[in-house]
């Protein structure tokens, strides 16, 4: 059995956790608290970082990005990197959007902060910064919106790691309650559509000690 090491509300592993399911891959999760630096896990990923996928054969793939790759090029039943340059293109496109610059203005921003603080024992969330998240939140759904008007997916026809790179992040500050959904009816309907998918659904049965999801987070239907 092929093992994920993760931690469950780190957007890079619940992508990975998605295209896994998208692809029918059966998985075993190991939740590595990272923080312990234990001398197996760095053996596996130098960086002391998850996700970490650990093959059947013992091969070791570190990072979100680089997992998801792996996993369309070695699983190629279900293509979910676009199936033509332009399609690729667009969907590495978002992918980096939604890696980089939501995961800087957002999600570092709260999840960073009301979780990542509590977890490595860094003090509580700093006002400011919080502030800084919700607002920055607001462009972005805007943007998610506009997307899911304009096309079947977020990078086309068809959906693609794109939506579940941007579905990663926005479930796990579901998670946390910290997401507007009446104020983006458009990325709602995206939203709600990507989390009917079977992969979704262990991601809707995550619980977290200290931290309780809001009633609609596991509801299909909000």
């Amino acid at each position: 059995m092929r093992i994920l090491h993760h931690l469950p509300l780190s957007p890079q592993c619940r992508l990975v956790r998605l295209v896994l399911g998208e692809k029918r891959l059966p998985c075993e999760l190991v939740i590595e608290r990272v923080w312990e630096q234990r001398e197996e896990f760095l053996a596996l990923n130098p960086a002391g970082e998850v996700p970490v996928l650990v093959e059947e054969n013992g091969l070791a793939v570190p990072g979100g990005r680089v997992i998801c790759e792996y996993l369309d090029e070695a699983y190629p039943d279900t293509p979910l990197m676009g199936r033509t340059l332009a399609e690729r293109v667009e969907v590495r496109r978002l992918m980096d959007w939604f890696d980089t610059r939501f995961a800087q203005e957002v999600t570092r921003n709260l999840l960073g902060e009301k979780v990542d603080k509590r977890l490595y024992g860094r003090g509580h969330p700093d006002g400011n910064v919080l502030r800084a998240g919700y607002g920055n939140m607001r462009f972005h759904l805007d943007y998610i919106g506009w997307l899911a008007e304009t096309r079947s997916w977020l990078a086309g026809s068809s959906i693609s790691m794109a939506d579940f790179a941007a579905a990663a992040h926005l479930s796990a500050l579901d998670f946390i309650g910290d997401v507007n959904w009446a104020k983006a009816p458009a990325a709602k309907d995206w939203y709600a559509r990507v989390k009917s998918r079977p992969c979704f659904r262990g991601l809707l049965t995550d619980r977290m000690s200290g931290i309780t999801p809001p009633g609609h987070y596991a509801n299909l239907d909000f």
